[in-house]
């Protein structure tokens, strides 16, 4: 038998693993979700490039009291389709907050680990989730290598005046940066736009990731200098259900009225599209809705997305580009047309038909300023970071 080549990718949520299994040549063999953990559960796994959720996936209803007991259930149900333990080079794991340590893919090893477990702090909604699934897999499979990829870390060359808040020494030492998020989309694209166009990396490129999440990032020579997620994922853009940034008094006014857990509630998950249009927060659903309020939110995103987008430019000193990944970035026409019309001003000439079918090019060839569409490949990504530590023995 061959020496396992596979690489089993893992973004561990509070009730759900997401994974993936990609083979030596970085296709994707399966992929699927573990959901419901904490009660009755159910797992679906589906064959090939699909993302779990599609009409071949296969579903199976199973107790799910734990993470553990969900990766155990995963691990089975990969080796029923020939990719378990036996098949796989290594484990591979998103981890949303690296913290100013881990700035770039790392092996798990103890002290790796401790430092991801500082990072809590930092990112209590996710990282605990991480660490689960990491001391999980050390007992399911401890013969297996372990890596992760940080989701803070892309963010980690902006220059130190763009991460620093306008705070003093003490509340520094409480590590209140501006770490930035999105990282593994941002390193996926920067990585497959060149493939998509067949040019190099654009020098100046503004890289607008809109989904329920959404951020936008200003790469230089494919390298981040500023993004508009800060020291969480709160801040920057409107979102599915995140109020984006916001006047710190207006925080503070919502904790005297309201207390300290329901502003939290509110402002992550109440708020942005949800808190504009009455509880919807998919853009599908705020588009067929039609009505004034769906209107309005849509507008609301479109404005703030192309407001802090042009904020970024500075940080560029120009735009050679502009690319748009995540749900909403890849599949609604109407959001990136109302956009790109604000940057018009750069010269970018959209093309009304590329546009509607969401081809990889926007704009006309003649353009000055291109516009390109470059599908999410995170999960790629962190198995790619992967390979390379794996190789080069690091």
């Amino acid at each position: 038998m061959s020496a396992p080549q596979d690489i089993l990718v893992l973004n561990t949520g509070s009730s759900s693993v997401k994974f993936a299994v990609f083979d030596a040549h970085m296709q994707q063999r399966f992929c699927g979700l573990a959901e419901g953990i904490g009660q009755a559960g159910r797992i679906r796994i589906e064959a090939g490039a699909g993302d779990g959720a599609g009409a071949g996936a296969e579903t199976e209803f199973a107790d799910l009291p734990d993470h553990r007991r969900a990766l155990s259930a995963v691990l089975t149900r990969l080796s029923q389709q020939g990719a378990g333990p036996d098949r796989l080079r290594a484990v591979a794991h998103r981890v949303v907050h690296g913290g100013r340590r881990l700035l770039a893919p790392a092996r798990i090893t103890a002290e790796v680990r401790a430092c991801i477990e500082d990072c809590v702090p930092l990112a209590p909604l996710h990282n605990p989730h991480a660490l689960s699934a990491i001391d999980a897999l050390d007992d399911l499979a401890p013969q297996l290598p372990q890596y992760a990829s940080f989701d803070t870390a892309f963010h980690a060359t902006a220059p130190e005046v763009a991460q620093r808040y306008a705070l003093p020494p003490e509340a520094e030492a409480l590590g209140l940066r501006r770490y930035g998020f999105h990282g593994l989309s941002y390193a996926a694209l920067c990585r497959r736009l060149p493939d998509i166009s067949q040019q190099p990396l654009p020098r100046r490129l503004l890289a607008f990731h809109l989904g329920n999440g959404a951020s936008v990032c200003a790469i230089l020579d494919g390298q981040s200098v500023a993004t508009t997620m800060g020291y969480s994922p709160l801040e920057g853009l409107t979102m599915g259900t995140r109020v984006g940034t916001l006047d710190p008094n207006a925080t503070l006014r919502l904790v005297e009225d309201l207390g300290l857990a329901r502003t939290k509630d509110l402002l992550n998950r109440k708020s942005g599209l949800s808190g504009l249009a009455g509880g919807l927060s998919d853009m599908r659903a705020l588009d067929a809705a039609g009505t004034a309020e769906a209107r309005f939110a849509i507008a609301h995103f479109c404005y703030w997305a192309s407001r802090h987008g042009h904020s970024l430019l500075a940080a560029l000193g120009g735009c050679d580009a502009i690319a748009f990944t995540g749900g909403i970035g890849e599949n609604a026409p109407a959001i990136r047309a109302t956009i790109l019309d604000s940057f018009g001003w750069l010269g970018i000439a959209v093309d009304p038909d590329a546009n509607a079918n969401n081809a990889p090019r926007l704009s006309a060839t003649s353009a000055p300023t291109a516009a390109w569409i470059v599908p999410a490949e995170e999960e790629r990504q962190i198995a790619l970071d992967a390979r390379f530590l794996i190789d080069t023995g690091e």
